[in-house]
């Protein structure tokens, strides 16, 4: 069998180390743009903090170790077009020559691309993104040089590109167009306390600001400038969302969503036969939502386990995410799982929700700690949809979130949540757990 991955990292390469576990016989060839294999982007605000000074910790498995058992990786492909009525697809090569591969089954792990606002500007050498290995490298061999930086874009990479950069010793303005950071991902209550972390440790946030020009001199940028002020910068992170890297299948019949992701099963099937997706080119299936476009790395990489599976003939599938994520803001830590109350409005889903704020653990054991936790729940089921906990860094709150995941796919009551049978040692909780409380507010 002739297996094609497009897409050597998170997704392709989980599935082409699956396929290999159950067809021995599989010819994998893997078509990669660049020549980074199997690299973990998420690290990349870390590594530019300073929290680990190897990049190659990073990188799950090298190029050497997929070659050695037997997986073709094709480095500096860059894919162009598929044809599935022929079971073609062509790219082209470091040398500029257009290939044409075919296959029996073709797996689409092309992942995203950092989206480019439309600014005056912003193809300039010290504007980068937190995208790659190479975007890494490059940031922080110039962090000696610079003292002031400019971060478009108050989400996920935005807020943790801003906490490194602070801890590197720089001045840092984030500007976002949203209302509130993370405005996608939590609601108001999680937002107000994350951007009072960010205020406090010196960040300059500009919510509600839209970035309109960067004005350089001798090709580097020296100020930013916005429809409501004007900034100095050193340099400038670009942290505005993704977009699919799915251009290329516009004429191939694959049904794309609106975001441009290509739409799949629970198996990462497409409409196209033979042909499958996954990763952060894809949507997937949602447990409360139904589809969705969520690219996270942990949905990459069971999506990369499960398609792999199923594409060497096992009866595979995905059991549905709940786009579970959490971020650390210097002294304050964030998780979600579920929907957020702002979803459910977008779902019309009559609900409840309850807002508490407690403490970690008791009050007589060291490093107490407030801890805020959000539900959401079906008002006619009682069932819980989703939560949200914030407290301080280490303190247990994105733990607790784990447990609200595992709540949320047994689709158990807030009341079963309020009774809930969790741990109980001074260290590390109260008698009654936050979650407990929580769940018994909503009675």
């Amino acid at each position: 069998m002739n297996y094609l991955i497009l897409g050597a990292n998170a997704a392709g390469m989980s599935a082409a180390v699956r396929i290999l576990k159950f067809d021995k016989t599989a010819n994998i060839t893997v078509l990669e743009k660049s020549d980074v294999v199997s690299f973990g982007a998420c690290g990349i605000p870390y590594y530019v903090g300073g929290e680990f000074k190897d990049i190659e910790q990073m990188t799950a498995r090298s190029l050497a170790e997929f070659t050695k058992i037997g997986i073709d990786v094709r480095c500096f492909h860059t894919v162009t077009g598929l044809d599935a009525a022929s079971k073609t697809v062509t790219a082209v090569n470091a040398e500029q020559q257009t290939q044409t591969f075919t296959y029996d089954k073709l797996l689409i792990a092309v992942g995203a691309s950092p989206v480019q606002p439309p600014i005056k500007g912003l193809k300039t050498q010290n504007v980068f993104t937190m995208h790659s290995k190479r975007d890494a490298q490059l940031i922080v061999d110039q962090l000696e040089q610079v003292q002031n930086v400019v971060v478009i874009g108050n989400g996920f990479i935005g807020i943790e590109a801003s906490e490194a950069l602070r801890e590197q010793g720089k001045n840092v303005t984030l500007i976002g167009l949203s209302a509130r950071v993370l405005e996608t991902i939590f609601d108001a209550e999680i937002s107000t306390i994350l951007e009072d972390s960010l205020q406090r440790h010196g960040v300059n946030l500009r919510n509600s600001e839209m970035v309109t020009e960067l004005v350089s001199e001798q090709g580097r940028v020296h100020q930013v400038v916005s429809n409501l002020g004007q900034y100095p910068a050193d340099m400038v992170i670009v942290a505005a969302g993704f977009k699919p890297n799915t251009d290329f299948l516009a004429s191939s019949g694959l049904t794309l969503s609106e975001q441009g992701a290509i739409v799949i099963d629970a198996q990462c099937q497409t409409n196209l036969p033979d042909v499958y997706a996954a990763g952060d080119c894809a949507t997937v299936p949602h447990r409360i939502s139904g589809t969705a476009y969520i690219p996270l790395a942990t949905t990459a990489n069971k999506l990369g386990r499960i398609v792999g599976e199923v594409m060497a003939g096992q009866p595979s599938q995905f059991v549905g995410t709940l786009g579970s994520s959490g971020i650390r803001v210097f002294d304050i830590e964030a998780g979600r799982t579920g929907i957020t109350e702002q979803e459910a409005q977008q779902q019309n889903i009559d609900y409840g929700t309850v807002w508490i704020k407690d403490k970690n653990h008791t009050d007589y054991v060291a490093a107490q700690s407030e801890m805020w936790v959000k539900l959401i729940y079906e008002r006619s089921t009682r069932r819980l949809l989703g939560g949200q906990v914030c407290g301080a860094y280490l303190g247990g709150a994105v733990h607790r979130v784990d447990a609200l995941a595992v709540a949320v796919y047994s689709g158990i009551t807030v009341e079963e949540l309020g009774f809930m049978d969790f741990i109980y040692a001074p260290p590390f909780a109260r008698t009654w757990n936050v979650l407990n409380i929580a769940g018994n507010v909503a009675k």
